[in-house]
């Protein structure tokens, strides 16, 4: 069984004791540190209040967008999350009722620094509540760790300076165990708010056992984001009792039924 604690030490050193929860168990020295922030679960409040209802399609119209604002809006979902062309249409429509949520470094994760944290002051500027990004997977995955996690932190920054939840896209499809751990831990440390599974266009989405080893990793602190092939009601109470906190979903009505 992996042992989370084991690769933050190896990572971070002895350190000091964490004092925000997480297996890891030592201090990551964060970017921002929520020791005394409140604790981002599942409460039972129904599974349409922690929905980003989301339209992602390269193929969607300002109508589809339209429509899943008002979806949004009915059954008062946390955001309505689109690629940045239609941030000033739900704006408009949404008028501060629902977050408005976008993407960037989307979908392949494989954007140069400079890039992604240009994209990030361009969404920012837009006036956009919450920012979904993706990790950089291939650094990930060829264990350039300071890559992916610099990337995160340039991002982070920007986005604590102006008051906007990031949630940091795992992928977590083309990732080992070990390697999901590292990637939870250095998002937290770089000053995310949420970790979430995946973008919906790689080849599998989010399982119940990686967002229960997600939440073990980042603790009570962080919010964590099951996203890609969460469809049905079943389905996302599975997610909410492995540990999610907020689900990606296309449908909203089809959660409820």
């Amino acid at each position: 069984m992996i042992n989370i604690e084991n690769i933050a030490r190896d990572l971070f050193g002895s350190g000091q004791p964490c004092k925000c929860g997480g297996d890891h168990k030592v201090c990551l020295d964060c970017l921002v540190c929520r020791a005394d922030s409140s604790d981002m679960l599942y409460e039972d409040q129904g599974i349409a209040h922690i929905v980003d209802a989301t339209i992602l399609r390269a193929d969607a119209t300002s109508p589809d967008v339209a429509e899943i604002c008002t979806m949004a809006l009915e059954y008062e979902c946390a955001s309505v999350c689109i690629n940045s062309h239609f941030i000033a249409q739900i704006k408009g429509i949404l008028q501060d009722k629902i977050k408005s949520c976008t993407v960037i470094n989307f979908p392949l994760g494989a954007g140069d620094i400079s890039a992604v944290a240009a994209e990030a002051l361009a969404v920012i500027d837009l006036g956009i509540n919450e920012l979904d990004m993706v990790q950089n997977i291939a650094a990930a995955r060829s264990g350039d760790w300071d890559s992916a996690y610099r990337t995160i932190l340039e991002v982070g920054k920007l986005c604590n300076a102006h008051d906007v939840l990031l949630k940091v896209i795992l992928e977590t499809c083309f990732l080992t165990e070990e390697q999901i751990v590292i990637s939870c831990l250095y998002a937290k440390k770089a000053g995310a708010h949420f970790v979430k599974t995946s973008t919906g266009f790689g080849s599998a989405g989010a399982t119940a056992a990686n967002i229960a080893l997600m939440r073990a990793t980042v603790g009570p602190k962080l919010g964590v984001k099951a996203s890609g092939g969460v469809k049905t009601k079943e389905q996302a109470n599975q997610m909410v009792a492995a540990g999610a906190s907020r689900i990606g979903a296309s449908s909203v009505s089809a959660l409820k039924n």
